[in-house]
């Protein structure tokens, strides 16, 4: 049974479907009625300047909220509710952290395409939120 859903978003086109899929989801299983929270991560670059970091963070505080308004009208608009949470840090790390501290049943996010050679240096978030999060992980494509 899910109760909550977790939907890692970043702003890309995979993440907006993986958000109409928690979305279509829902609907689908409206007897249960799962909570959906939307999570995006703010990662600094690296090597961190403190100031540099508290302009960096405001800056996608703003960016991440303004796309949340957009999100929460679509999820208006289908009489669901959302809950949202921006993180700093590493995106995969952090995905896994929240999803363990609100109990997910289930974490929801976009693949994202990256080059053989990257992939096999630092790996996609996807495959590592698959592989640590404590909960079912759906990648959409």
């Amino acid at each position: 049974m899910i109760k909550k859903i977790l939907v890692a978003f970043d702003g890309s086109p995979k993440s907006y479907k993986a958000f109409d899929f928690a979305m279509e989801l829902s609907k689908r299983c409206s007897d249960m009625s799962p909570e959906i929270t939307v999570i995006s991560i703010a990662q600094p670059p690296e090597p961190v300047d403190i100031v540099e970091m508290d302009a960096y963070i405001d800056n996608a505080t703003e960016h991440y909220e303004g796309l949340f308004r957009d999100l929460r009208q679509r999820a208006k608009e289908k009489n669901i509710e959302i809950k949202t949470e921006i993180r700093v840090g590493h995106p995969a790390d952090q995905v896994v952290r929240y999803c363990s501290e609100i109990g997910a049943d289930m974490v929801i996010m976009g693949q994202r395409g990256k080059s053989k050679i990257e992939s096999w240096l630092v790996g996609s978030v996807s495959k590592r939120v698959s592989t640590y999060a404590p909960c079912t992980v759906t990648i959409v494509k």
